[in-house]
């Protein structure tokens, strides 16, 4: 049972991530449906070939290295990545963010708020990976809660640097992002990484969050809270650095295993939701109309007003 809702929580994860990518302009009714089938579904077919004794926990067999995902950087973030993808090239983007003059930016309503949510996340994290020790002993556990204190502290400082060098100012977004990129960097090996891997892993993460976000603006993937960038892209980076990164005997992890590990669960959960979102599309429709959207989902979807004006 311990298990059981352990993993159901990796499972509610990869569903928040799409959440958060479809954002302002999605049914609600269709995204409760599809978060149940991609989870109860997708998600735990993913899921058993890494957890549940599925061929990527034996590839090679006896002469080969097993996929490495200690807390779930493909498996549970590249997942949702990947799923949330799929849902907002068959969704399209939020009215008016793409014009002819540009890149219209849609402000978040609080800044504050997104703030204190990422640091509820960053608590949240000390949990997922504590919990993926599967024990109570203080050695394993003191390194994880370094290492995804350390990460998560490197990409926050390195997306704010690039943010600044970049965008010419230190992007409070991008900062809270790159913090974040930091922990999905350091999920698939915080429990073999050392101090300094951390942070350079981190680090990394934190600026290919920054380039991510903005190359997909570029191709109108409208993403609003940047959740295909922090948790596919870097999801990505995060699983195959750990083979590089490692304080273990050289060749213990293996590039290639993690890179089918990857292309396996990317691939599988991009077209499993793509499938869901085209059916649902074809059935009732995913998309709230243009007249709901511009009223506001808090009124059109559910009838009570965020604002008093």
């Amino acid at each position: 049972y311990g298990d059981f809702i352990f993993q159901a929580m990796f499972a509610a994860t990869a569903a928040t991530i799409v959440s958060g990518a479809v954002a302002e302009r999605i049914k609600l009714g269709f995204f409760m449906v599809y978060s149940l089938i991609l989870v109860a579904v997708g998600y735990t077919v993913a899921g058993s070939w890494h957890w549940g004794g599925g061929f990527l926990s034996s590839l090679g067999g006896d002469e080969g290295t097993a996929f490495k995902d200690f807390a779930g950087s493909t498996v549970v973030h590249g997942f949702g990545g990947a799923a949330a993808l799929a849902a907002v090239i068959v969704l399209g983007p939020r009215k008016g963010k793409y014009t002819a003059d540009g890149i219209k930016p849609i402000l978040g309503h609080s800044m504050p708020l997104a703030a204190v949510g990422v640091f509820l996340l960053f608590f949240g994290w000390f949990g997922f990976h504590g919990g993926s020790v599967l024990s109570a002993a203080p050695g394993p556990l003191g390194l994880v809660f370094t290492t995804t204190a350390l990460a998560a502290a490197a990409g926050a400082v390195a997306s704010i640097a690039t943010a600044m060098i970049v965008l010419k100012k230190p992007d409070l977004s991008m900062a809270l992002n790159g913090l974040l990129a930091g922990l999905v960097s350091i999920t698939a090996g915080a429990d073999v990484v050392g101090p300094w891997g951390a942070v350079a892993m981190g680090a990394v993460g934190g600026v290919i969050v920054v380039f991510s976000i903005l190359f997909l603006d570029k191709i109108k993937i409208d993403d609003p809270v940047g959740a295909i960038s922090v948790h596919g892209v870097v999801g990505i980076w995060g699983t195959i650095s750990l083979v590089f990164f490692h304080t273990g005997e050289p060749g213990e992890f293996s590039f290639v295993s993690q890179l089918i590990g990857v292309a396996s669960v990317y691939i599988f959960a991009f077209v499993f939701s793509f499938i869901l979102c085209i059916v649902g599309k074809a059935i009732c429709g995913i998309r709230v109309s243009e007249e709901e959207e511009y009223e506001g989902l808090d009124v059109a979807e559910h009838g009570v007003p965020a604002y008093t004006d």
